[in-house]
């Protein structure tokens, strides 16, 4: 012991070195046992402080909505940059004031009442967030519409909504005139105004009127599952204070800082950049840096000039990245976190080769659900991971689907059977007071079809997401397929209904069924169609063409066709679509006649075997 008292070290007590060896000996149990331990308890802490805040506003009965907190934002830093568009920068104060001003001249001239529903065709620019949050300083119900969408498409979200006026953004009038060509044969009427009359509005004002002030007495919210906003095609969700604040959560959640910026280039009618980018970026008190349009070639380049550090993806966007020509200096950026979904794994790893240590914070949600997860761990293919704790806030489950019929399976006593670590299953996610589900507008049915009664006991209730998961042995969940009438293609919800529809308005087409499948390379499904042809007709690809053009966005247009004799049914008297996709698109395999919407000849060609060799490859823009 004299070395020790020589350089003034006491001597320690006996159960000391013990005590280290079994911290020591814990720690490695734990990482070996419990890998994800500390990740799992910060993640729920997390989780659980957002849970009561929500809770206590629920028991106060007073909820400080997101709007709430801008307007308090702007009163403390009104001078901190809240959006850059295109180089202009608007602060929260700026914001603040001329959402006042929008919210005056439609209190003023449109006659508009605490609850209206007013729907809004903008792009992504800041008068859709002016007008947005000026609307909501009234209480009206805001619905975002997609303004790819046109003619019926447009008309029937519409007429989904009843919206009591339509506000249209400049450069959407052109698809707003198309449809309005068949309003009067909609049970629709409504005003509807061009943004550039509520502009001039907004630049004259009145003299004297105190342009900064307006009274939010309109916005008080008393109940957290009160509608505020209506997003969606084909089915228009409604979407609650609830939804909106645990979407604004989303950034923190994932450790974004006030002191970040945030780079939002996904359209603002989806919620991912309307509630979780701007929603987030008031949550935190941050900035956002708004771009018109998704670049590739000037995404980093935009990144860089503005000190981006969080950007919004969807998978797609990872893919268009990548697929941009390699330059020097790729990594030199200051983005540190990136959060989306639906990016591949080969992407993903190939991301963070390229583009350096991003987090990649991949989650899974609807933006009707009430079911969500969040990959905390940045587990490549992961959209996140459950415990025992989070079921207990936030009950699912994966049951057995029977992709011949079409619907869950039960057993012989009625109730449906949970799947295995490992196997694929439905997920359902159950409906009570904190997790509700609120349904779609002016679709009763539509909302009825969503809920799963009676699945394990009598009496109780799911909301069905439509979509098949795997949970591994660690608890990782990996999103697997689609299922029912809708597919995912650029990023966007494709209704097979939809397009069924427009392509039996032609005169030669008996029956189309219409089903998305997998192409090599590229996330999501393409759309294809199967046709039985009237009898005594023939096929008029022309026709097939301009109707698609015309009456879809271009994401939904059918990329493949086929032509069959017959059309197969399942038992159930629905179209069967399972077989068809397995099978493709592949003209080796498949006898009968194939096509391919060919965008640089804006005609439908006959598919070859050379014409799918070049679609592999790549060669070929879809």
């Amino acid at each position: 012991l004299r070395p020790w008292r020589r350089v003034g070290v006491a001597m320690l007590p006996a159960w000391v070195p013990g005590a280290a060896a079994g911290v020591v000996s814990l720690h490695l149990v734990q990482r070996l046992l419990f890998p994800y331990f500390w990740a799992d308890l910060q993640y729920l802490l997390r989780v659980l402080r957002y849970g009561l805040r929500v809770e206590a506003y629920r028991l106060r009965g007073r909820v400080v909505t997101v709007l709430d907190k801008f307007v308090r934002l702007a009163q403390r830093q009104p001078r901190k940059a809240f959006l850059i568009y295109e180089g202009e920068v608007h602060t929260y104060g700026d914001v603040d004031r001329r959402s006042n001003r929008v919210a005056q001249v439609f209190l003023r001239h449109g006659g508009l009442e605490k609850g209206d529903t007013v729907a809004l065709l903008m792009g992504n620019e800041p008068d859709f967030i002016h007008v947005w949050f000026g609307l909501a300083k009234l209480g009206c119900v805001v619905a975002f519409l997609n303004f790819n969408v046109r003619s019926r498409s447009l008309l029937h979200c519409l007429s989904s909504c009843e919206p009591k006026i339509l506000v249209v953004g400049a450069g959407r009038v052109c698809a707003w005139f198309v449809a309005s060509k068949d309003l009067n044969a909609m049970p629709l009427q409504l005003p509807h105004w061009k943004l550039d009359f509520p502009q001039c509005a907004l630049r004259q004002g009145k003299r004297g009127e105190k342009k900064g002030n307006f009274d939010l007495s309109l916005t008080d919210a008393l109940n957290l599952c009160f509608c505020v906003f209506i997003i969606g095609l084909p089915k228009a969700a409604f979407i609650s204070h609830m939804q909106v604040l645990k979407g604004s959560a989303g950034l923190w959640a994932f450790g974004a800082t006030p002191e970040d910026i945030i780079y939002i280039t996904l359209p603002l009618y989806h919620s991912a950049a309307s509630l979780l980018g701007i929603g987030g970026c008031i949550e935190l008190g941050a900035t956002c840096v708004l771009r018109k349009k998704f670049s590739a070639s000037q995404f980093w380049n935009d990144c860089r000039k503005y000190n981006v550090t969080v950007i919004q993806y969807i998978g797609e966007l990872c893919r268009y990245l990548c697929n941009q020509p390699v330059k020097e200096g790729e990594k030199n950026h200051k983005v540190r976190l990136a959060i989306g979904n639906g990016v591949r794994n080969d992407v993903w790893r190939e991301f963070l080769d390229r583009f350096g240590s991003v987090k990649i914070c991949e989650f899974y949600g609807a933006t009707e659900g009430n079911i969500c997860f969040m990959n905390h761990t940045g587990k490549i293919g992961s959209v996140g991971r459950t415990n025992f704790f989070y079921k207990l806030f936030f009950p699912f489950d994966l049951i057995k689907y029977d992709f011949q019929k079409d619907e869950p399976v039960r057993n012989k006593h009625g109730w449906c059977e949970k799947v295995k670590k490992g196997e694929a299953g439905l997920l359902i996610s159950r409906v009570n007071a904190k997790n509700p589900f609120f349904g779609y507008a002016g679709n009763k049915r539509d909302t009825e079809k969503k809920l799963l009664c009676d699945v394990f006991r009598k009496g109780d209730l799911y909301f069905n997401t439509g979509d098949l998961m795997v949970q591994d042995q660690e608890n990782f969940l990996y999103f697997w397929d689609r299922i029912g009438d809708t597919f995912r293609w650029k990023g966007e919800n494709v209704a097979t209904t939809e397009v069924s529809d427009v392509m039996v308005m032609l005169d030669f087409i008996q029956e189309a069924n219409v089903y998305g499948v997998c192409v090599p390379a590229h996330e999501g499904k393409a759309g294809m169609a199967s046709l039985i042809l009237k009898e005594n007709t023939t096929l008029d690809l022309e026709q097939i063409y301009k109707q698609v053009v015309t009456y879809l966005p271009s994401y939904a247009c059918p990329l493949f066709l086929r032509v069959q004799q017959t059309m197969e049914m399942t038992g159930t008297f629905k179209q069967q679509k399972f077989r068809l996709v397995d099978e493709g698109f592949n003209p080796s395999t498949i006898a009968d006649p194939l096509y391919f919407l060919d965008r640089s000849k804006q005609a439908y060609i006959s598919l070859t075997k050379e014409v799918h060799d070049r679609i592999l490859s790549g060669q070929m823009k879809l």
